[in-house]
């Protein structure tokens, strides 16, 4: 029964022109969730990120401490367009310009809420590519083998609460407390897809400066 780890990026640069890069303590964040991968004793893990930038540089980081050399890349576990989507429910194009991390989890939440409680088949997509995801890599791993994503909050609430069958306010909760390089795992079986961990963040913990959650 393959294991499958669910690493979420390293802090990125909210509040700058560009979210989609890694901080110095997101990379610092990524190479200590790379040890604590090393740790858990993966068998010949296969590694694969999805292809935003932030979720890129934290798989590199963490595949380098585990000595691996390739990194597979799969859209499907792309993070939402979080900005866009906060605009969106907002009406106002650039209204996230300025906003605090506070003030943006909370309309994040709402627009959340609205897109799962109307049924946006936009939120139902974004569900079905990740658990299609999880599920094609569960299926192509050689016998014997597990593996890492590198992904986003977002994807691992999203696939989370369908695993639980959470209610929209469940995958909120789980997208809002999502520590960044915290690491979310799952096994794929006879049955499917099933939940093991979620949000572990215990190697971080030795340094609470590496508590982040954007």
């Amino acid at each position: 029964m393959p294991v499958i780890a669910l690493l979420r990026h390293g802090q990125a640069s909210f509040g700058t022109d560009d979210y989609d890069v890694l901080s110095d303590l997101g990379r610092e964040q990524a190479r200590v969730a790379g040890e604590a991968l090393a740790a858990r004793g993966l068998r010949s893990p296969v590694m694969v990120s999805g292809s935003l930038r932030r979720q890129r540089d934290t798989a590199r980081i963490a595949a380098d401490v585990l000595g691996i050399d390739d990194v597979a890349a799969d859209a499907r576990f792309d993070e939402f367009d979080a900005h866009a989507a906060v605009e969106a429910h907002l009406g106002a194009p650039g209204a996230t310009q300025g906003m605090s991390s506070r003030e943006f989890q909370s309309h994040l939440d709402q627009a959340m809420e609205t897109w799962m409680r109307e049924g946006d088949p936009r939120w139902r997509a974004f569900v079905d590519g990740a658990l299609a995801g999880l599920s094609d890599l569960a299926a192509s791993l050689p016998s014997g083998c597990d593996a890492i994503v590198t992904t986003s909050a977002g994807v691992t609430a999203a696939i989370t609460g369908s695993l639980l069958s959470c209610a929209p306010e469940g995958v909120i909760a789980l997208n809002r407390v999502s520590v960044n390089a915290s690491i979310t795992t799952v096994v794929h079986g006879s049955r499917g897809l099933s939940l093991v961990t979620f949000n572990d963040h215990a190697h971080l913990l030795r340094d609470r400066r590496l508590l982040t959650n954007r």
